[in-house]
């Protein structure tokens, strides 16, 4: 009598495979991850190889020749540690993707950390948000494994909910459009202000350079040395301009712009996904701070992406006050994570962990 097949006898067991470079494949898996990890492209990978530095290599994960798990590593420290970490952007995060639904929710990471274990002796990935199902996902399947996961703090991020503030009755309040229309009024004493809302393509073809314009005014450049503005050549320029050539990229971008007699004063820069809004960076020129460019400019940009379907905006980390006066609150906490494999590596991470904690920024 032949024995009955079990379901679970029918799955084809997924198949990691390292690839040189960055393979296509990372867009279909992109393209099959959850909408908050579809900006995680071969060109965003691509970007910040253009903009930081580093060779990458790519380990796929496939089941019945479908790629569902892409997972692109560059070295990390002295070759001889065999450590290598997620290459891409801090904002809004540090991740890699996998498909959504597409087996078991641990299938695809068993099969990249039994991969990974011949290969590495540690993998860095973040900073990534507390929930991050990637993350979380390849970490519970490593500690499975046997090795040891150490995380740092680097920040508490905050979470702007629209579509509940929007519910409780009028939003903006009345009364902060009232305040709002007092600071236009006495801005445009300055000279003629307009209103910007700029695409991806727009971005590409002067817009970055606008943005970055008001970056060279800003504090930024005042009280550092500017490494850290995101759309300067000698900050994060490279890397914004190098993604937005990946058209699908591009498409997710958006910056509201604010200029006076047609010199930019002040910006936002977004990355939205269908009802997500990732809030990048935002500046203006101090020559009209005592008028709250910033703020006028963030509420424009805000009551325009309500009207495009957004409903819920990710602000990140970093200057919480402003971020409560417009409502938002506390969301996950965003941490580093340091994977170390069984045997000597993971005997290292437990008498050291203390010290990659402690090096966090929380």
């Amino acid at each position: 009598m032949n024995k009955p097949v079990a379901p679970s006898d029918l799955v084809v067991a997924p198949v990691a495979r390292l690839l040189p470079g960055l393979p296509r494949a990372i867009d279909r898996v992109a393209e099959a991850a959850p909408a908050s990890h579809a900006f995680l492209r071969r060109q965003w990978f691509a970007a910040a190889l253009h903009a930081y530095g580093g060779a990458a290599e790519t380990w796929l994960v496939e089941q019945g020749g479908a790629p569902i798990a892409a997972l692109p590593i560059i070295g990390w420290g002295p070759a001889w540690l065999r450590a290598a970490s997620v290459p891409g952007c801090y904002w809004p995060f540090r991740g890699f993707p996998v498909a959504e639904g597409a087996a078991p929710f641990d299938t695809p990471f068993d099969a990249l950390v039994t991969a990974l274990r011949a290969r590495l002796r540690a993998l860095r990935i973040g900073p990534v948000y507390d929930g991050d199902p990637s993350a979380e996902g390849l970490i519970a399947a490593a500690r499975a494994r046997g090795w040891v996961v150490l995380a740092r703090d680097i920040a508490q991020s905050y979470l702007l909910d629209i579509a509940a503030e929007s519910a409780t009755g009028a939003w903006p309040r009345n009364s902060t459009l009232k305040k709002n229309r007092f600071h236009e009024k006495h801005l445009a004493s300055h000279g003629v202000p307009e209103w910007r809302f700029l695409d991806g393509a727009a971005l590409a073809h002067g817009g970055f350079d606008a943005l970055a314009q008001v970056e060279e005014k800003s504090w930024i450049a005042a009280r550092t040395d500017g490494r850290d503005a995101k759309f300067t050549r000698t900050g994060h320029g490279a890397f914004w301009r190098a993604a937005a050539e990946d058209p699908a990229l591009a498409a997710m971008f958006h910056a509201a712009l604010l200029t006076i007699d047609g010199a930019p004063a002040a910006f936002s820069f977004d990355l939205d996904r269908g009802a997500l809004k990732y809030a990048i960076a935002n500046s203006y020129d101090p020559a009209f701070a005592k008028h709250s460019p910033g703020k006028l400019l963030y509420w424009r940009n805000l009551v325009e992406a309500r009207a495009r379907g957004i409903e819920r905006v990710d602000w990140g980390a970093g200057d919480s006050g402003y971020k409560r006066v417009i409502g938002a609150s506390p969301g996950p906490m965003i941490r580093d994570w340091l994977l170390l494999a069984p045997g000597v590596p993971a005997l290292a991470g437990r008498l050291a962990g203390v010290l990659w904690r402690r090096s966090g920024q929380g």
